[in-house]
């Protein structure tokens, strides 16, 4: 996924180049990752508690290795996208935990929302950003606060959706988790019909027929023998297209978002009120070797470290006849 060429305009080709443009492949505009940061974490606020002595967002805690999950996620991302062109979302309230794990990013690679107001306002906020400084962009989309233990694997799949927006640069292009399981925690995509792009070895992704944010666990059962994949939230699209989509679907909220002041911008989720609307926007990749999880409860990373066969190292074992109690202080920031 190398940059091919910048946001601003190159000088005119000699007439042969032109002319032996016309029988290529256009060149990839170089991609820029967005990293959303700006979640308030209180699922697992007591989980925090106990790794880091105080309840901080998990995005900033060192809950498995040396690496925040905001840091290993940069980490993982680094050798595809520069940081020159990677944008973290970050709230103020955060800004004493955000910015020294935030060092290696230009200073205005960091969005600043003054508050957080879900998952809509915090992407349109800074895609808005984006659309100003590079009107052209292919954008990767992801969150801060996921478990991937194949970091290699996610690359790959994530070069797969940029190369089918390159060819569908109408598609919103969103990688699928194969479920392990019914939870109904999560958001469930339901494959359609095969999409081919047109290169020599095509990657192969799927129409989505349904969308379902969070179902009952009834409903996930039921996804789950139909062959629904897991919303990983990790998404690949054009800047422009997105939000020529979210202008036509929730038009009150993101003028609200130019017009008046943050704080009084409607919330809204971006998955729930949004994806879910648009299915025929979306294509979806089905992913099964990145050995992912959703990091959005402490069932979940507790899940993840017995299938890794690790102990839970905020815990130990307390005298007889008592209940589990914290372990040591492990040191939460990037100090």
């Amino acid at each position: 996924m190398r940059a091919q060429r910048g946001c601003v305009g190159s000088p005119a080709a000699p007439h042969g180049a032109r002319e032996a443009a016309l029988h290529t492949p256009p060149q990839r505009e170089a991609p820029w990752a967005l990293v959303l940061a700006g979640g308030d974490g209180r699922r697992l606020e007591g989980l925090t508690r106990l790794i880091a002595g105080v309840p901080i967002p998990k995005q900033y805690c060192r809950i498995l290795g040396d690496q925040s999950l905001l840091e290993a996620t940069l980490a993982r991302t680094a050798p595809l996208i520069p940081v020159e062109r990677t944008l973290v979302v970050v709230n103020r309230d955060h800004l004493a935990l955000a910015l020294p794990q935030l060092r290696r990013l230009p200073r205005q690679n960091v969005l600043v929302q003054p508050h957080n107001r879900d998952t809509g306002p915090g992407i349109v906020f800074a895609l808005l950003h984006l659309a100003a400084r590079c009107p052209q962009a292919t954008v990767v989309l992801l969150p801060s606060d996921h478990y991937v233990g194949d970091e290699a694997a996610l690359r790959a799949h994530v070069e797969r959706a940029a190369h089918l927006v390159d060819h569908l640069p109408s598609k919103i292009a969103l990688l699928g988790i194969r479920p392990s399981h019914a939870e109904p925690g999560l958001g469930y995509v339901e494959p359609g019909r095969p999409i081919v792009s047109p290169r020599d070895r095509p990657p192969v992704a799927y129409s989505v027929k349904t969308f379902h944010e969070k179902p009952s666990a009834e409903c996930a059962e039921r996804l789950l023998q139909r062959g629904a994949l897991w919303n990983s939230f990790i998404m690949v699209f054009r800047v422009r297209q997105l939000l020529a989509l979210v202008r036509d679907r929730r038009r009150a909220e993101i003028t609200a978002q130019e017009s008046v002041s943050y704080d009084r911008v409607p919330r809204w989720n971006f998955s729930g009120d949004f994806l879910s609307r648009i299915p025929r926007h979306l294509a979806v990749l089905p992913v099964d070797d990145m050995r992912w999880s959703d990091w959005g409860t402490p069932e979940a990373v507790e899940r993840t470290f017995l299938t890794l066969g690790l102990e839970l190292p905020w815990r130990r074992r307390p005298a007889r006849g008592r209940g589990w109690s914290a372990g040591p202080r492990i040191v939460a920031v990037g100090e």
